[in-house]
């Protein structure tokens, strides 16, 4: 179920830290943007053509 504001972000569940739940976020974004990209790729491809898929943006590192 999304938010009240139609938000793609998965919505908090009972018991999950901030922690928990940013990495969550974090993995559906990402999901999201390798789905996209997949699909335009795709698309180019069939389309005998170039894709053009700007640059993912910098995944988050740990210490």
């Amino acid at each position: 179920m999304r938010g009240a504001a139609g938000s793609s972000l998965a919505p908090l569940q009972l018991g999950e830290d901030a922690g928990a739940a940013q990495r969550r976020r974090q993995a559906v974004a990402t999901e999201a943007a390798a789905l996209r990209r997949a699909r335009s790729e795709r698309a180019a491809r069939e389309a005998g053509t170039t894709a053009i898929v700007p640059q993912p943006a910098a995944l988050r590192t740990t210490a």
